[in-house]
Order: structure tokens, then sequence, then C-alpha cells
């Protein structure tokens, strides 16, 4: 395994303010110590290749865990080891070998042009002149960035941006890839075009990657596995077809007619969740829904075009998170 994590905990301190100017004056002899616990005793584990991605709500603890398998952060309790090293030690073998993404951080040097940081991650990395310009090449390509690499970074848009964050923490080629929220702030457009990268190079390189994301289209789109993590306890941890068979029992159907019908008309097919006179759209029990599908299609309904459809991996997350499981 790249990735093992056992009972991994962090809890932060903190302090209790009250208001007032009095409150403070008081505070500076005795304050009130409180605890936040970011994550409680998680475990799993990634094995080599693997492109999973891992969920959940603001505060679920996605981040933490990233900056403690990354060595930024130390844990309170547990265990985790990726490629062999354990990351709080901050082993120069390992830090050499592993990549981390944040999507709301900015590690190009702001005033200067982006080729001034991959140099000088080149040099932190100590990447042969070869490699430096082999790896340079494929990415450049990759993202086609060819025309932006001399202009400095504060005139790029947040698409090319985040192409050029992702260019500095591969040029080392590293074995292991944390990408926490890669795609936000971005058009759909960029989102796509940074979601085909990182799909082909973990096809091409066989990176290991684990990828935080409020956009369930990454999820959708990358990721054959997910956790799902709230509160700092992991909820659930499979396939993403098997989340989806789980806890999304029906199939949407969605249907459009050449002329305008009336709802009471297609009532009896499914539960009616969005009704236009000229487009419909149902749940229907996942088992049933191809042969509802037949039987509208063989009805005297003036349709046009139909699809069924899974349910939206959004809706799937909210019901587990609403159900506490």
């Amino acid at each position: 395994m790249i990735i093992q994590v056992k009972n991994l905990s962090k809890t932060y301190e903190y302090y209790k303010k009250q208001p007032g100017l009095w409150a403070s004056v008081k505070g500076l002899f005795r304050r009130e110590k409180l605890f936040k616990k970011a994550v409680r005793e998680i475990s799993f584990e990634i094995r080599e290749g693997e492109l999973v991605g891992f969920l959940g709500p603001n505060g679920a603890g996605k981040t933490t865990t990233l900056k403690m398998l990354s060595g930024i952060l130390y844990p309170t309790s547990g265990a985790a080891k990726v490629l062999g090293h354990t990351p709080w030690r901050r082993e120069p073998q390992y830090q050499k070998q592993f990549a981390l993404v944040m999507g709301q951080k900015n590690q190009l040097w702001w005033d200067l042009p982006a080729m001034e940081s991959f140099i000088l991650n080149k040099e932190i990395y100590e990447v042969s002149d070869a490699d430096f310009k082999e790896n340079l090449d494929e990415l450049v390509e990759l993202l086609d960035i060819k025309d932006i690499l001399d202009v400095q970074v504060r005139k790029l848009s947040l698409g090319q941006r985040m192409k050029c964050e992702l260019v500095a923490a591969l040029l080392h080629k590293p074995k292991v890839l944390f990408l926490d929220e890669p795609t936000i702030g971005l058009d759909v457009v960029a989102q796509k075009n940074i979601r085909d990268f990182i799909k082909d190079y973990n096809r091409k390189h066989k990176t290991t990657i684990l990828l935080t994301s409020h956009y369930m289209e990454d999820v959708k789109e990358l990721c054959e596995r997910v956790i799902i993590v709230e509160e700092g306890r992991i909820m659930y941890d499979g396939s993403l077809a098997k989340l989806i068979s789980e806890y999304a029992p029906h199939k949407v159907l969605k249907i459009t007619f050449e002329r305008d019908i009336e709802k009471k008309d297609i009532e009896k097919y499914g539960n009616v969740t969005n009704f236009r006179p000229n487009n419909v759209t149902l749940q229907v029990d996942r088992e049933k829904a191809k042969n509802v599908a037949r039987e509208i299609l063989s009805s005297d309904l003036p349709v046009d075009d139909i699809l069924i459809d899974e349910v939206e991996i959004s809706e799937v997350v909210r019901k587990i998170f609403s159900n506490g499981k």
C-alpha cells in the first residue's frame, strides 16, 4: 500500500473569547481552553495508482488530513505511512516523492513569471537538467501553456494559474499527489481541462492521487473510489458505483415531448420531481427504470426523447449526511 492511515486524529486547542474590553482584560489572566476535534481516528489504505475522492462538507477534516499526510501538521494521535515514510518526520527522501496542490493557496511567485518558479523548484527538488526539460516539455504540452510561461503570475487568469500550479507540483514526478480543491473558482471549461489533465496524467504515470473537491463533476469524472468524511469521521469508503446504487435506489428519467401534456398524464409512471408541459423529470425504482421507459414510449404520449440517468452524486452525498450514516 502506498498510503496507510491508522486511527489518525487531530485536535486543535483554542481559547474562548468573551466580547467586550473588560472580558479582554480578564482574559489576560484566565482563559477558558476549548478543544476542536478536526479528525477522529480515521483509517484507510490507498494502493499505487489509485485516484481516490476525499469528500465531505466544509469543516469535515479533509484539508487537515491532507496536511498531516504531507507533513505540514502533526497528528494528536494515530499513525500514517506514505511511501513507507511517516510524513510529519519530514524526511527529505519523502518530501521529494510527493506534492500538495491547494486550490486556495499559491505556491508560485506572484510578481515573477511562472517559469522562474519552475526553475526554483528544479533546484529545490534537485532535478537534473535533462529530466527538468523532459518533464517540463511534457507538462507544458499536456496543459497547453507554452504561451504563458514568461507572463507574470499576477497577470494570469485563475485557470492559467492553476495549470501552472500543477506544473510546479509535478516537475519532480512525485509518486503521490494530494489535490485540495484544484478546480475551485474555475469556469466549466477550465474545470474540464484540469480534470482531463489529471485523468491523463494518472493513467500515464500511475501516480497515486488523493483528491478533495466540492464539485461532484470532478468526482464523477475522475474517481472510481470515494472516501466520505463528516465531523472528522469516515462515513463511507468504497466504490462510487456502489455508493450510488446503495444510497440512490432510484434512477431519473428525463423526458421531452413534441407538444404540451398535462401532469396527470405522466404521474402514474413515477415521482414527478420537475414538470413543464413539454419537459418532465421522473424518479423511478432503479430496477423498473427500463420497463417504465418502454411503457412511456409505447403510450399515447407525444414523446420526443427520453433519457435514463443516475441521480446526481451531490444528492447522494447530501442524503448520507442528512441520515447521519
